[in-house]
């Protein structure tokens, strides 16, 4: 189906799957329109679901003890997302998901996700570089959050992530910078030309 063309190209960079591997795979998947707003996963709810994001925008983000709302990871066309730590381990999510404009989503539930890798041992390697990427993303993330101030942060937020900076609000970026609307609001005022 047209609709698993994007996540059956994305994989095909890294495995080389039978076709009739690929209907195994595709069987298992849950399709799923997702509107804006509308939250997919929620903390405390058991993360069995991984996601893949076939068109659309996602946010991942946490709450603190006063209910302010800390922005983990956006997720955009051909991205995975899940709570990784709570289904790896079917724990209660840490986390909430939301669709923060309208989605199209495939969702692969754990227990599929076990008997994928049984079934077609290849998708152990796929999804080891996926989880070696996202990885590598979140230390790089560490590593700037601890080494560069806000400015720099979202300087590089936009010119690594131009795509998200069009499609997520202002408020949503700085709590993922770990800033307030109001200090990103003048940073971007600096960030514009004088005229």
């Amino acid at each position: 189906m047209e609709i698993h063309n994007a996540i059956l190209q994305s994989i095909g960079k890294h495995i080389s799957l039978s076709t009739e591997e690929e209907e195994h795979f595709i069987s298992l998947l849950i399709y799923k329109e997702i509107p804006n707003k509308t939250t997919i996963i929620t903390e405390g709810q058991i993360c069995n679901k991984l996601i893949y994001i076939n068109t659309g925008v996602l946010r991942s983000y946490c709450l603190d003890g006063r209910g302010k709302e800390s922005t983990i990871m956006f997720a955009m066309a051909d991205w995975w997302l899940t709570d990784m730590y709570c289904f790896l381990n079917e724990k209660p999510s840490m986390t909430f998901i939301e669709a923060i404009e309208d989605s199209c989503v495939l969702m692969l539930n754990k227990a599929d996700f076990d008997r994928l890798l049984t079934a077609i041992p290849k998708f152990e390697r796929f999804f080891r570089i996926l989880m070696q990427n996202a990885y590598t993303r979140e230390q790089l993330r560490s590593i700037e959050n601890l080494t560069l101030n806000a400015e720099e942060r979202y300087v590089r937020f936009i010119k690594k992530y131009p795509q998200i900076v069009s499609n997520v609000s202002q408020k949503q970026i700085a709590s993922y910078l770990g800033i307030t609307p109001e200090f990103l609001s003048l940073i971007r005022k600096r960030q514009l030309p004088d005229k």
